[in-house]
């Protein structure tokens, strides 16, 4: 016997207690849940079922079909009783949602029932609402739930903008790595302190007479004189805390992302083809958006395609011509292209004597490749520059701070930085090898941008990027006339869809690649050679989208997997019969 000792139950007899007392929980849960389902079946909207729902609720706050259930009840109970009643209904149903948080502070149920009963509230006290956003913020201040619905209070109380930012000033002091409070700011600064759409001039507030324009529709820019307010806020942040992204994401974000003008940037008409082909400022759907082709001053009756079937939105679009109406060329022809729903037009006139004409913009820096970085003032942009570049002495191996100094550089001259600009890449892929691969096709984007700006001061219609360690394609849309490109000595592994953009292209130098994918060489009107040396083609699969190809007469697959393949010259032979000279 084990006198005056306690006497210690087994790990088996504690489990097994464990497991009835479960059962019993259980048991009662599910006989509340189902009693529930009955009412509704029922309908019966009472005090006992909005009992049942809290109690089941409450242990349990995501439980969709009982809010629901819920919300039932209290809209009946708004029918049949007066006003006060009502407004005590709710005032409890609030104190309940409360435990509810308690018990999951990110509860989809829970808050979407606390706007949905906010909202339907007689006398709705906003003020306690801000209250408990500010102290469910103050114990997680990343509850997006809570931002969602502190917003909404925001909006239905009329709270003032510069409340709000005041708001995100404590949050963001209290803590820099604050996702949601730099997230917040992004949305009230362009409201509070818009940039002025007429010649600079000083920072003023909305009228408070009429409400401020609604973030989603605002030109998210901001004034230069708060900008430099904020530039000097969020440079403490990250000379703080250097490692801390929130920070950096928002100055990229203060640096600002202007939005190409929506334009007809260019029209390209071919005698020979009977062709018409159309690029965009942006990706859109020629046969959805009102696309009218004029010729000679006669609405022409034409289809509007992509160059490829995968593409529903598409930067470029063509359409051929009825039969013989440019063919002459002793004829000139006068050609208007509409995009109705945006009320623009682009003209272009084919002379006598040319088999092919185009109008179009320049692609310049500032237009095209700027505009992801676009502060008014270079100025400033230097600026920035000077101190990311003291912050990167003291931090040689940052990130963050090696990134935004590329894309500061890019702002102000991406030629004449292009070398620094190569060796930030080559650090930051050494710094931050898992995320080598983005680097990497960053850098190639990059680089096509600039060669694109080469081309554009030479004047000419070759692109030449060979030997510059790509990774991918893009900006194809700005190749349309481009008629010879040489992507040589490379790392693609691909030819992508948007390769068909090229409607001029004549020849393709891709020699010592990784090539195993030619799914953009479709429909190319005007191709003629297509050199593949040492890639990896190796089915005549890979090879099928050339037969799209019309002119095609030269191709060299020397030092492909499929040059091992039996029988390969008859199958060629067959698959591309305009092919007059090959190399294998």
């Amino acid at each position: 016997m084990d006198h005056g000792r306690v006497k210690i139950k087994s790990t088996a007899q504690q489990e097994e207690e464990k497991r009835k007392e479960r059962e019993k929980k259980l048991k009662i849960y599910v006989t509340a849940r189902d009693a529930c389902f009955s009412k509704r079946t029922e309908g019966v909207f009472d005090d006992e079922a909005l009992q049942l729902t809290q109690q089941l609720l409450s242990n349990n706050p995501d439980f969709a079909t009982l809010w629901n259930y819920r919300r039932e009840i209290l809209m009946h109970l708004e029918t049949v009783r007066e006003e006060d009643d009502v407004q005590k209904t709710y005032e409890a149903e609030l104190s309940f949602l409360e435990s509810c948080l308690k018990v999951n502070p990110k509860s989809y149920g829970s808050w979407h029932h606390r706007g949905w009963v906010s909202a339907r509230l007689p006398r709705p006290d906003w003020v306690r609402e801000l209250s408990l956003c500010d102290r469910c913020l103050s114990l997680d201040d990343r509850n997006f739930h809570c931002w969602d619905y502190r917003r909404m209070v925001v909006k239905m109380s009329r709270v003032p903008v510069d409340k709000e930012l005041q708001f995100t000033d404590r949050l963001i002091g209290s803590n820099f790595s604050n996702y949601s409070s730099w997230h917040y700011r992004s949305t009230l600064l362009p409201l509070l302190h818009p940039e002025s759409p007429e010649p600079p001039s000083p920072c003023r507030q909305p009228p408070r007479s009429s409400p401020p324009p609604s973030p989603q529709t605002h030109s998210h820019r901001v004034c230069e004189e708060q900008l430099l307010k904020e530039y000097e806020l969020v440079q403490n942040a990250f000379f703080t805390d250097p490692n801390d992204q929130s920070a950096w994401f928002y100055y990229r974000w203060l640096l600002g992302r202007a939005e190409r003008e929506e334009m007809i940037s260019c029209v390209y008409v071919s005698r020979e083809e009977e062709r018409v082909a159309v690029a965009f400022s942006r990706p859109v759907n020629a046969q959805s958006v009102g696309l009218m082709l004029v010729l000679d001053g006669q609405p022409q009756r034409v289809e509007w395609r992509s160059v490829h079937p995968r593409f529903k939105h598409s930067p470029v679009w063509i359409c051929d011509l009825p039969p013989g109406s440019i063919s002459d060329v002793t004829n000139e022809h006068n050609l208007t292209v509409h995009w109705t729903e945006k009320h623009t037009h682009r003209d272009c006139a084919l002379y006598t004597g040319r088999t092919e004409s185009w109008c179009r913009d320049t692609a310049t820096d500032q237009e095209l490749f700027r505009s992801e970085l676009s502060v008014e003032k270079t100025s400033v942009l230097q600026s920035e520059l000077q101190s990311c570049n003291q912050l990167q002495e003291l931090e040689p191996l940052n990130k963050w701070c090696l990134l935004t100094i590329i894309l500061l550089m890019r702002a102000l001259d991406p030629l004449g930085y292009e070398k620094e600009t190569l060796a930030h890449f080559q650090t930051l892929k050494e710094v931050d090898s898992m995320r080598s691969a983005y680097y990497s096709d960053l850098c190639s984007k990059f680089m096509i941008e600039n060669t694109i700006l080469k081309m554009e001061y030479a004047e000419v219609r070759v692109f030449s990027i060979s030997d510059k360690n790509l990774t991918t394609l893009c900006h194809l849309d700005q190749l349309l006339l481009v008629t010879h490109i040489n992507l040589s000595s490379n790392l693609l592994q691909r030819l992508p869809p948007q390769f068909a953009m090229l409607q001029c292209l004549e020849v393709l130098e891709a020699d010592n690649n990784a090539i195993e994918n030619l799914e953009g060489l479709y429909h190319l009107p005007k191709l003629e050679e297509v050199l593949l040396k040492n890639n990896n083609i190796s089915t005549l699969a890979d090879l099928q989208p050339l037969a799209s190809c019309p002119k095609l007469k030269r191709l060299d697959l020397r030092g492909n997997p499929i040059t091992q393949t039996a029988s390969i010259h008859l199958e060629l032979a067959e698959l591309l019969p305009s092919v007059t000279d090959l190399l294998l």
